[in-house]
């Protein structure tokens, strides 16, 4: 009978199955993985990463992972490979065949083929004196005692080992390579992600809302500067350098403390030494600037001249928060 007690039940055991198939992973590392990072770091061509059935899925998701983390790769389907496709394969690139049973009758035309073009192999199986473990220059052991499935049949357990196995290998390629944040972000422009790690203040100032006063300018004038520029705040410059800032709120504030401003300067209710960045600073780390002092706007200042002004509100329109 379906209950709720049930179903949680059963996500829980498939959960803690895998978990468990992942943490025995580890015990199965050994000089083979070595090998294979070297290999692939070592190599002047590309890495193809090749399976069949369910693998072809994990290694789509493995190419897609290497390419984003600075190692060139290429997918090729088992099947499509022995009816073409073979032909996209180059000297000096290395194959990773994925394959649970390492038997499948794909592999073993494509394993023979693949020797032929004296490319090195590196299989990753969990049968370890399978057809495509024997024919492998290096073999990664993606064992695991069962499947989740309660049939023992549907790849779950041995398809996560054969992605994490995946993931290893990635991030010790980016750790030989110093492959940084900026590096990522070259192959990352697009999305949030891509604005994280690129969109810098200079890309979101607009010049035509750059509210200032001088120090002199009556509150008229100040309050007249902020409403036109809709950003909340003035900067106030003298001889084109930020002495100070006014928002919103203290002209609010002025309000409630005083019955009449008609004697009152830009210098009066300013606030000194405001928070500012430059224009060449990334938009995340101006992000961070403000919600440490818990403010929604910043001066930006290159060599001391004004430049314009960063909102909160403009970061979030952008979607890297």
């Amino acid at each position: 009978m379906t209950t709720t007690s049930n179903i949680l039940a059963s996500a829980k055991k498939t959960i803690l199955s895998e978990s468990l198939s992942i943490s025995k992973l580890a015990d199965l590392l050994d000089a083979n993985f070595v090998a294979a990072v070297e290999k692939i770091y070592q190599s002047k061509g590309r890495l193809v990463v090749t399976g069949i059935g369910k693998s072809a899925i994990i290694a789509q998701k493995m190419v897609a992972s290497f390419n984003s983390t600075g190692t060139p790769s290429l997918f090729l389907h088992a099947a499509e490979a022995i009816h073409g496709d073979l032909g996209m394969l180059q000297k000096e690139d290395v194959v990773i065949c994925i394959s649970k049973s390492g038997n499948s009758p794909e592999i073993k035309v494509l394993v023979p083929l693949l020797k032929r073009f004296d490319n090195i192999l590196i299989a990753i199986t969990g049968n370890m004196s399978s057809f495509l473990a024997q024919g492998s220059d290096i073999v990664l052991n993606t064992t695991v005692d069962s499947e989740s499935c309660p049939n023992n049949l549907a790849p779950t357990n041995s398809t996560t080992a054969q992605l994490v196995m995946g993931d290893a290998l990635a991030v010790c390629l980016m750790e030989i390579r110093d492959f940084k944040a900026e590096d990522f972000a070259v192959y990352h422009p697009g999305g949030a992600l891509g604005k994280k790690l690129l969109l810098r203040v200079k890309d979101m100032l607009e010049n035509s809302l750059k509210p200032m006063v001088a120090p002199d300018a009556p509150i008229k004038k100040v309050i007249f500067e902020i409403s036109e520029k809709r950003l909340g705040v003035t900067a106030v410059v003298e001889n084109n350098k930020v002495i100070g800032i006014i928002t919103d709120g203290d002209i609010r504030r002025m309000l409630n403390e005083r019955d009449s401003f008609a004697d009152l300067t830009a210098r009066d209710i300013m606030t000194k030494n405001p928070k500012t960045t430059s224009s060449e600073a990334m938009v995340i780390d101006a992000f961070h600037l403000m919600e440490n002092f818990k403010i929604t706007q910043l001066i930006v200042v290159d060599d001391s001249e004004f430049k314009g002004v960063l909102h909160l509100h403009d970061i979030l329109k952008e979607g890297i928060i």
